[in-house]
């Protein structure tokens, strides 16, 4: 059995405005007491793509195999890694009514990802006072509001 003091913590998640839109992802892992957070953006993009992505940053981030949980609010991501990847991989990245996978670049990547580790993958409610996705859902929009800043001078978020 793994000590949960061996195990990589990782919470992820994605925000899109509009959807397509501006976009942004986050990250946080934690293992043995420290944390590290990551962020990115993209001009335009949707929702789904920014859960993936933050799933593959988080993964990409880690330096050696080490056993993950990986907590994210997409049952986009934690289904699909999870169920649908081995049948969209068996029909050559077609659905069950053989139109395309969307996202399959990022799918592709993850699931190479993933491989490198032993990974417990966990849903959990969006925005309701689970404190790290509200931590990463903050992070993403504070990322996502800094790229709105940067693009357009009078972008001002309304509270």
């Amino acid at each position: 059995m793994v000590s949960k003091s061996s195990v990589v913590e990782i919470f992820t998640d994605g925000a899109c405005r509009g959807n397509p839109g501006p976009g942004s992802w986050a990250v946080l892992l934690r293992y043995r007491g420290q944390t590290k957070t990551l962020s990115g953006t993209e001009f335009q993009t949707t929702n789904n793509r920014m859960e993936l992505m933050a799933a593959l940053q988080a993964l990409l981030a880690l330096k050696k195999s080490c056993c993950v949980l990986l907590s994210t609010d997409s049952q986009y991501v934690q289904k699909g890694i999870t169920k649908w990847l081995p049948q969209w991989e068996q029909r050559a990245w077609r659905t069950a009514n053989k139109t395309p996978v969307k996202n399959s670049d990022l799918w592709k990547q993850l699931a190479e990802e993933a491989k490198r580790h032993n990974i417990q993958w966990a849903w959990v409610k969006g925005h309701s006072g689970h404190p790290e996705n509200d931590q990463v859902d903050a992070i993403a929009n504070k990322a996502l509001d800094a790229m709105m800043h940067r693009i357009t001078p009078h972008f001002r978020k309304k509270r």
